[in-house]
């Protein structure tokens, strides 16, 4: 049944929330510029997106922000001069605290405030992301049977050729003791492989419970600090507020072993430097989480390195069993990192330039039901 003009009528107009809660609610990041170019209202999404709050944000040039020769002060500069909402589908946007990124933007000049225009700003990064979420899960499927055959067939013999090499160690001269040496070392190191990839196998369910992640992060760090990362920096920059996440420990400290040992491995020794950060953002939602519901991903830690970047040749098959751009290295680090957030329901992106390259594992909050 609907409403009638007289129902409407009575509905209290001091009931409905205020632009600024409106604004707030919007899961876009808005700016609104004076005609000088001053940034004068930034919604949440939009400190999100800085990662820095309203306060520090408005009263601030836009070019502090966003680089002065962005296509964004073009395009705001087109609806402020042209009087009428312009857009574009296809920008790249980054600045000082703002790692490059594509976006939509939608800029409009504001009614009864000449020269001055509202921006909203769509990530397009977090809507690939989702896509080659599912494209990276489709990748380590194959490998599921793969390891389970391997882990069969392969490591009993291994353990029998090592006991046989060790046994006929101690009737050998010492001349031809290095031939068994090498023979249980060559087995160790394919036992080692056989490892790695028994790890892809198709997981049970897994048990997920509230953790903090920054004690989790720290534990890695002390781990990389005192093994593969001692002459490199490693820094930490934390949202004290962050709730708590939805994971198996031990499974996330392997993940961002991966992921700080991959950064570790390209930065230079002594030059290095490797940042692990955390905040929270307002994310999709994902489907195929791990109770097969669709989960919503607001926390984002991120791995970032000052290496040399990844080679272009290899950004679109970076999560792929057996791709690496290292010579000597097998390929399976991103691989296992990107099903580690898989079983989680969670997504991985990565942005890479030389001088910076960074991963940011998009993870869910715990619920009760998690607790």
């Amino acid at each position: 049944m609907t409403a009638g003009p007289a129902a409407l009528a009575s509905f209290p107009i001091a009931a409905l929330p205020d632009v600024e809660t409106l604004l707030d609610a919007l899961p876009l990041p808005i700016l609104l510029l004076d005609q000088a170019g001053i940034l004068r209202r930034v919604n949440a999404a939009g400190e999100a997106l800085f990662a820095q709050s309203a306060v520090h944000l408005e009263g601030r040039p836009l070019a502090e922000l966003i680089a002065a020769d962005s296509p964004l002060q073009a395009l705001a500069q087109q609806a402020r001069g042209g009087g009428a909402p312009v857009s574009d589908h296809n920008l790249v946007i980054g600045g000082p605290r703002l790692a490059p990124r594509e976006v939509r933007v939608d800029a409009a000049p504001l009614p009864g405030r000449p020269g001055w225009v509202l921006l909203a700003i769509a990530e397009r990064a977090l809507a690939g992301a989702l896509d080659r979420q599912r494209q990276q899960r489709e990748a380590v499927r194959p490998l599921h049977a793969m390891a389970a055959m391997l882990a069969h067939e392969i490591k009993n013999p291994l353990s029998g050729i090592r006991g046989a090499a060790q046994l006929l160690e101690g009737d050998l001269p010492e001349s031809n003791r290095e031939l068994t040496r090498l023979i249980r070392e060559e087995v160790d190191r394919i036992r080692g492989l056989v490892d790695r990839m028994e790890m892809f196998a198709e997981p049970g369910f897994t048990a997920l419970a509230a953790l903090n992640i920054h004690e989790v992060l720290d534990h890695v760090r002390r781990v990389a600090a005192s093994g593969f990362a001692t002459d490199r920096r490693i820094l930490a920059d934390y949202d004290p507020s962050l709730p708590e996440v939805a994971g198996h420990r031990d499974l996330l400290i392997q993940l961002f072993l991966n992921l700080v040992k991959n950064a570790a491995e390209a930065t230079e020794p002594g030059r290095g430097s490797i940042t692990l950060s955390t905040r929270y953002r307002q994310g999709a939602k994902l489907a195929g989480g791990t109770a097969g519901q669709r989960a919503h991903l607001p926390l984002v830690v991120t791995v970032a390195d000052n290496g040399a970047g990844v080679p272009d040749a290899l950004k679109g098959r970076i999560f792929d069993p057996f791709v690496s751009g290292r010579n000597g290295g097998k390929g399976l680090g991103l691989a296992l990192a990107a099903k580690i957030v898989g079983d989680h329901g969670g997504a991985i992106e990565f942005e890479s330039e030389p001088g910076r390259t960074a991963f940011a594992v998009l993870l869910p909050i715990a619920t009760e039901a998690t607790r």
